[in-house]
């Protein structure tokens, strides 16, 4: 795990637990909340629209990220798809934690290059003339690799 890993994990020891029972939106779309979970077990959803873009259930996954770095409202809903365990932090703690702005940033990263291989992808499948099937499917792809809360262990997820 690392020194980083290993900080990141007594940082992750200090924060309250919250516990939500399967079915209930943690995080909605359009709502600013200025938190961030971090699934410690359980299992999420991220929808958009009502569209499921993926499903978490890697420890460690970050979801509020990018409206806490934004300060903007969440960019989709977050629903327990099991009884769920998140520690809870202020999005402030990406300021004053660097370890956890840190492992948010690698999350990021590997979302960023996984979008980027996923979009050079496309770009073949464009040019070669693919069904539109075909297309969705690595637009759908591109989708959830942007929308998904990610963990350090699976890029893009």
């Amino acid at each position: 795990m690392g020194s980083d890993g290993a900080a990141f994990e007594k940082i992750l020891s200090a924060l309250p637990l919250k516990t939500y029972p399967a079915g209930e939106t943690v995080l909605s779309d359009g709502v600013k909340t200025g938190r961030l979970l971090l699934l410690k077990s359980g299992e999420v959803a991220v929808l958009k629209n009502s569209a499921v873009l993926a499903r978490v259930d890697q420890p460690g996954a970050v979801f509020g990220e990018l409206a806490g770095l934004l300060d903007q409202p969440h960019g989709a809903d977050v629903r327990t798809l099991q009884d769920s365990q998140f520690h809870v932090a202020d999005a402030e703690l990406l300021e004053k934690e660097p370890i956890a702005l840190l492992h948010v940033a690698r999350i990021l990263a590997r979302r960023l290059v996984a979008a980027n291989n996923a979009l050079v992808e496309l770009k073949n499948q464009i040019e070669t003339g693919p069904s539109p099937s075909a297309l969705r499917k690595v637009l759908s792809k591109v989708e959830t690799i942007l929308m998904a809360g990610g963990s350090s262990h699976e890029p893009g997820l």
